[in-house]
């Protein structure tokens, strides 16, 4: 945790009253273990009534904590920006480093012995960081969508997943969204062109006979072996978290039939908490695991990490012994 100041500023008294606010705020996801996007704060405001859910709110919000971090006044570490991360290769000081660097890092696919294969889809490239959390805690791969997935990474999820089903009885996509017209239909939009690219295709030119086997493998796909678990955002959650409302996007061409479906407000999945949205995926999760079959796999790995441990204590005795050959 780390607040240094680079500039003098004075604040007004609703200025400071946010200021601490956010700073509670801050403090209180960071004990969670929790970093939090800009809008993620945005959203504690709103859902505390501090401040209307509206873009200009969100401006000055975001105005404020600017002056409010280069003052020195909230930890830089507490609000985070996801989408924007230097890349580097790692450094280390001799082969002993290494192998003690990597053994936290020595994973077995703890899903290997599982009927379900499982992967978390996110509708928002800036959640994936509270994603990453819980997803990594069950060993499952995450994938952020931002906003409808392209064709050429729908096929290459849908080719991945059909391999999958080589071992596995079922492949599961746990989904996350807005729930507003378009984040509604990506889920759909997700289970038809996944069945789509999951099935063996034809070669140039199709006829009538090849599509209609298409199609076929495609229902049997959904009915059998793909399952797309939308689990948020949905109105049960809605109504539980009671997230503040936005206006239904009227330049949608899907307004129409989700005003007849839910309304004229939607919702963002910002608005949920990390806590609320690592427990809602961690439960989802578990509903697709053989917790036996995991511990038992879990304990394996924890064995073969001390194991990787213990010879980085011993690398002299190996180097020496290497040397010698």
């Amino acid at each position: 945790m780390s607040k240094v100041a680079y500039i003098k500023k004075k604040f007004g008294a609703f200025s400071a009253s946010i200021i601490s606010m956010a700073e509670e705020i801050c403090v209180e996801y960071a004990r969670q273990g929790y970093d939090l996007t800009l809008r993620q704060l945005y959203y504690q405001f709103v859902a505390r009534g501090i401040i209307p859910n509206k873009d200009t709110e969100y401006d000055r919000l975001g105005s404020i904590i600017n002056d409010a971090r280069l003052a020195g006044l909230i930890d830089w570490s507490s609000i985070t920006d996801r989408t924007r991360n230097l890349q580097a290769r790692d450094h280390f000081s001799d082969p002993a480093d290494i192998i003690n660097a990597i053994a936290p890092s020595y994973f077995l696919d703890l899903w290997n012995n599982q009927e379900n294969y499982v992967e978390v889809w996110v509708e928002k490239e800036a959640l994936a960081g509270v994603v990453a959390q819980v997803a990594n805690r069950w060993d499952v791969p995450y994938f952020s969508c931002r906003g409808y997935v392209s064709q050429s990474e729908m096929r290459a999820a849908g080719i991945r997943l059909a391999d999958k089903l080589d071992d596995h009885n079922q492949a599961i996509i746990i989904h996350l969204g807005d729930h507003d017209p378009s984040g509604i239909d990506m889920s759909r939009d997700i289970e038809e062109r996944l069945s789509l690219f999951m099935t063996s295709g034809t070669h140039y030119p199709a006829d009538e006979d090849d599509i209609h086997e298409i199609k076929n493998q495609q229902e049997d796909l959904r009915t059998y072996n793909l399952v797309v678990d939308r689990i948020a955002l949905n109105m049960d959650q809605i109504r539980t978290y009671n997230p503040p409302p936005n206006p239904a996007k009227l330049t949608d061409s899907r307004c129409a039939d989700y005003i007849g479906r839910f309304g004229d407000q939607s919702w963002e999945l910002d608005a949920l908490s990390p806590l609320q949205m690592d427990e809602l995926i961690s439960d989802a999760i578990q509903g697709y695991l053989d917790i036996d079959t995991w511990n038992k796999d879990l304990a394996r790995q924890t064995a073969e990490r001390q194991e990787l441990v213990e010879l980085s204590t011993r690398w002299a005795d190996v180097s020496a012994f290497l040397k010698e050959g």
